[in-house]
């Protein structure tokens, strides 16, 4: 049966070039300003942050972007990544709707991360830099720039926030295995660490923290230590953007055109590297496209639409996003990854357009979509991954209803092998459906 087959492409099918879709939007995208002045940022001052190479891509205004080629070399490594038919799901479902998904779990790290940064850490190696620092929260990312550094022979320093180090300990291992260093964080090793703890000894962290003790970090090496970001800037979701050309040849492969795109939202980067390629000239007229987030940590459906920097310090530049606010601390819930307290200024500027929906899902169906996922389709996704897998049941079980046939496509961000203590929580009944403290600016 050909639903049971994966549509693949070729390695001659990695994609050439990204997609920067940052002027090519209905809507305007802000520009990012400077935390003090707030004037646009200069080049300058992220030179002081960023990779001199990310910095030029954050600059470019060119629809395409060529990628290098040991970058495409490195791509093709785990892409092109495979497109399934949920047939299995479907029949479970009882539902009239095609089911697709894209998934991005075969990767050697097991999630969509490693497509930036490999880029990010080639730059830093061409700068000449030393080593890397970054954020991570569940640490997909963080597993992500540890292996990347390797490749290019540079040291990584992970802060990972603390909740997320203590829930997680195998992606902390594969981390340690792939040389880098992690700490929990808040630290004792930065003043912003140092800072938190004086005030709560038992401080669970946010992204926001560990991205400021990151970018503390890497601006006090004075030059020979760079950052890392793995989402929310829109030079991220340039490079993500290899999953929707590649999910654009496959839809073609099936002879069906998607008329919903589901993909879960944190920062932003997975959602947006696969559905602004698919949309792009089709906005008011394409298919409806929905971001799934956590109702615990609900940036869009709960934040608001103004300036706020990406850390906890002020560190980084502000970004015009929806924010809970940087000094926001999320419920420990296990979507790591989601618990982030703005959103991409592409995503966001399209939200407030009114041109993308956003529905905020709670932790307990989150995992019994996941689980109902698994024992379908046989793959077990990441509890961030596992937001849009609910949101794609509601729209399946809607179409039902509605007796419609529509095609529903979504993207698989990663597996969810080393989230397998969340699952054995909630398998057992004690597992908690979190809510969203009150959010402070």
């Amino acid at each position: 049966m050909r639903d049971e087959i994966p549509f693949t492409l070729q390695y001659t099918d990695v994609p050439s070039a990204w997609y920067n879709a940052v002027d090519d939007l209905p809507v305007p995208v802000p520009h990012l300003l400077d935390p003090i002045t707030r004037e646009a940022v200069k080049r300058a001052d992220l030179e002081t942050i960023f990779p001199r190479g990310v910095v030029e891509e954050m600059a470019a205004l060119q629809r395409w972007i060529d990628i290098p080629e040991p970058i495409r070399r490195l791509y093709r490594r785990w892409r092109p990544t495979p497109l399934f038919r949920a047939h299995r799901l479907e029949q479970a479902l009882d539902t009239p709707a095609r089911l697709y998904f894209k998934y991005e779990g075969v990767s050697p790290t097991g999630s969509h991360k490693l497509n930036t940064a490999v880029v990010q850490a080639f730059h830093a190696r061409n700068q000449g830099c030393r080593g890397m620092t970054t954020e991570t929260g569940a640490g997909q990312w963080g597993s992500a720039l540890a292996l990347a550094c390797r490749w290019f022979g540079l040291e990584c320093h992970v802060y990972m926030v603390r909740v997320s180090y203590n829930q997680k300990p195998y992606r902390r291992v594969l981390m340690d295995a792939y040389g880098a260093t992690v700490d929990p964080s808040p630290s004792g090793k930065t003043a912003v660490g140092q800072a938190l703890l004086r005030g709560d000894p038992d401080h669970p962290g946010s992204l926001g923290v560990a991205v400021a003790e990151a970018v503390e970090e890497a601006v006090e090496s004075g030059g020979p230590w760079s950052f890392g970001l793995g989402s929310v800037l829109p030079v991220v979701l340039t490079h993500q953007s290899v999953i929707g050309l590649e999910a654009m040849k496959q839809m073609e492969l099936t002879g069906d055109e998607p008329d919903v795109l589901v993909g879960c939202v944190g920062g932003g980067s997975n959602w947006g590297g696969f559905v602004l390629p698919f949309m792009r000239g089709r906005w008011g007229g394409g298919p409806r496209v929905i971001a799934a987030e956590p109702a615990a940590c609900p940036s869009l459906t709960g934040g608001r639409y103004e300036y706020d920097t990406a850390d906890s310090a002020g560190l980084t530049p502000l970004l015009k996003m929806y924010t809970l606010g940087r000094d926001f601390v999320p419920p420990p819930i296990h979507a790591g990854g989601l618990r982030y307290h703005g959103m991409a200024p592409q995503v966001s500027a399209l939200y407030a357009a009114g041109l993308i929906e956003a529905v905020p899902v709670p932790q307990l169906e989150v995992f019994t979509a996941a689980t109902q996922f698994a024992r379908t389709e046989g793959i077990v996704p990441a509890p961030e991954s596992a937001h849009a897998v609910a949101v794609t049941l509601r729209e399946a079980a809607r179409c039902r209803q509605e007796g419609t046939r529509r095609v529903i496509v979504t993207n698989i961000s990663g597996h969810g092998l080393f989230d397998l203590s969340a699952y054995g929580d909630f398998l057992a009944g004690r597992l908690p459906d979190l809510s969203t403290p009150s959010s402070s600016s």
